[in-house]
């Protein structure tokens, strides 16, 4: 949530600025703005509203100078207005802060700050970090440094800063806890930013910051990385593995449509490495060199949020079918918080496609800290749940720009379904012609994404229809509930159209009283193993005048007799066939909300990385 950029060097900063909260806009806000050191002046620039509203203000403003910070913010404390919009300034004007987190222990700092004579313009938490840092600093005389060394520890909470002082026009001060960072490094200049999209577009070269360090960046010398106490770091300076283009539209409309047809080559680089087709062998290293630990497990527990708990209960499908080990599926949020039992011979696998769900993180230290094995399944390379877990794999999808997960689900299914291949065959738990034949069927998963997305004309004229209705209910068995969860999940984000999911069988206890002739269902009714249960839930909704929208394999001739709608997608023996289902699901998601005139990329009050409680 929120976005942080920050520039010092030989460019004028403003314009790298602007463009970086552009390319952060996908992580959510309510409002923008900058701070630039131009001279002896500090200029402050913000606005409620979108970067472009920031962008026609500042039209007229003073936009100079070599050093600058920049953030789009989503709300905590404080309503969304021009007042509460970062940056913050001291209250001498001398020094400006980002701010992405939340400051805990706020209001006690503020109510000492008060006492001691300050006053506050806003209503943040983020203001009290700015006031706090200078009454550090003019109180003991110290350098901003070591003032914002002791400042933070007395803060509670989650946080990545960004902090300049006017009159040091060469140096940006940034620390983190619990919240994402990363210094860019290029030929005499600096670039800072919440994750690597503001920054490829200028360098390859890369820092995380951790938890606890404070990076002072200084114009004309190299990085250096110091925790609270003053002591150095050691840093390693990565290579970003994505590209610009990776970061633009093309010819799609939105970010999501652009993912959505983006499936099939994201699961190719899935795959690609894993799946050696000659051998007929798939193996996922983070899970085939720790296999004692996971072969030992007597339980395996996946902790995630939103689509990737969705995606997590396709894998507690997958690992339980093929290597026959329990596994529970938890929502981060909750397992954090309910003082779960976890042994030391536990394996918890962490899903999340950011890397920064700050629930997910705090599950990894939770686990970590009771002995667990932790395997990451991630997308955002070098982002904080890697670094953090003793093992894992990266789902290699891409940059994900649209709020609404599309490709990162799916890859997250196709990396679960490798897993649990991996551990079947080094378990004996899978006969191997069961092995083979899933092998071939994940290879073949783009060609069958490819024919399911051949339903985009269908599904754009089907999506006038029902653009207007108010309720859906969507319906799956075995693998495919996980999917209709998915698949309301996505009406909900984009559309603000009421949607749940359900077992198909559990629609007898208490949804089946919804439904009549202005109620749409979607089934997922695809040859699979519970078929003939599937085709008698549509029979009990057509009976009650339901409108069915059923989603078929190719050539299925008893459930187009029965729903009113039907698309065909390629047949697909189980697991892939639930992420071929899921592909029309999204694609009408999509096209209902362009009808209602949504904003698809950006939806109201959603963030795509959800970086604080």
């Amino acid at each position: 949530m929120c976005g942080i950029v920050g520039y010092v060097g030989f460019r004028e900063a403003y314009p790298v600025l602007v463009k970086g909260l552009h390319r952060l806009e996908y992580r959510g806000y309510d409002s923008a703005g900058v701070a630039l050191v131009n001279g002896n002046a500090l200029n402050i620039y913000k606005t409620k509203g979108k970067v472009s509203r920031l962008e026609r203000f500042a039209e007229t403003q003073n936009v100079g100078g070599n050093i600058g910070i920049a953030h789009t913010r989503w709300a905590t404390h404080g309503e969304p207005n021009d007042v509460n919009a970062h940056p913050h300034c001291s209250e001498s004007g001398t020094l400006a802060i980002i701010h992405n987190g939340i400051v805990e222990n706020y209001a006690v700092l503020k109510a000492a700050l008060v006492e001691n004579g300050y006053t506050f313009r806003s209503c943040t938490d983020t203001e009290v970090m700015v006031q706090l840092i200078e009454y550090v600093r003019s109180s003991n005389g110290c350098t901003l440094l070591e003032a914002l060394q002791i400042a933070l520890r007395q803060v509670v909470g989650a946080y990545a800063i960004a902090l300049i002082d006017k009159n040091d026009p060469d140096r940006i001060l940034a620390a983190r806890r619990s919240s994402p960072l990363v210094v860019g490094l290029g030929n005499d200049e600096y670039f800072l930013a919440s994750d690597a999209t503001p920054i490829v577009e200028y360098t390859d070269k890369v820092v995380y910051i951790d938890d606890g360090e404070i990076a002072v960046i200084d114009r004309g010398k190299p990085l250096r990385v110091v925790n609270f106490d003053n002591v150095e770091s050691t840093f390693d300076v990565r290579r970003l593995e994505m590209s610009i283009c990776q970061l633009e539209k093309g010819s799609y409309p939105h970010f999501m449509l652009k993912e959505i047809f983006e499936q099939p080559s994201t699961i190719r680089d899935c795959i690609r490495g894993r799946i050696n087709i000659e051998a007929d062998r798939v193996t996922l290293s983070g899970a085939f060199d720790n296999r004692e630990r996971f072969l030992a497990a007597q339980r395996i527990v996946i902790v995630a949020c939103g689509t990737s708990w969705h995606a997590a209960l396709i894998g507690e499908y997958l690992i339980e079918e093929m290597c026959r080990i329990p596994v529970e599926v938890e929502y981060a949020s909750e397992f954090r918080y309910r003082n779960p039992v976890i042994h030391n011979s536990d394996v918890v696998i962490d899903l999340s496609q950011s890397g920064e769900t700050a629930d997910t993180l705090a599950a990894v230290e939770l686990a970590k800290s009771k002995g667990a094995f932790i395997f990451g399944v991630c997308n955002a390379v070098g982002s904080s749940i890697p670094r953090a877990t003793d093992s894992g794999a990266y789902i290699h999808v891409g940059p994900e720009i649209g709020v609404a997960s599309t490709k990162a689900f799916t890859g997250q299914v196709t990396v679960l379904a490798m897993l649990a291949l991996t551990l079947a065959r080094e378990k004996g738990s899978i006969d191997r012609e069961q092995y083979i034949a899933t092998i071939r069927h994940l290879v073949q998963l783009p060609q069958l994404i490819e024919g399911a997305l051949k339903l985009d004309g269908q599904i754009r004229e089907l999506s006038k229809i029902f653009t207007y209705a108010r309720n859906f209910l969507y319906l799956g068995r075995g693998y495919n509930y996980p999917v209709a969860l998915e698949g309301a999940l996505k009406l909900k984000e984009i559309s603000y159209i009421h949607a749940e999911g359900y077992p198909a069988a559990e629609m007898k206890h208490g949804p089946i009283a919804l439904i009549d002739n202005e109620m749409p269902i979607i089934v997922i009714a695809t040859a699979d193993s519970l078929y003939d249960k599937t085709v008698s839930n549509i029979e009990e909704i057509k009976a009650r005048g339901g409108r069915v929208v059923a989603i078929v394999s190719e050539g299925d001739t008893v459930v187009r007799g029965i729903a009113d709608y039907v698309l065909e997608v390629p047949q697909a023996p189980e697991p892939a066939s639930c992420i071929v289902s899921t592909i029309p699901l999204q694609l009408l998601a999509y096209y209902i909300a362009v009808n209602k005139g949504r904003n698809v990329d950006q939806p109201r009050n959603l963030a795509k990385s959800v970086t604080v409680e």
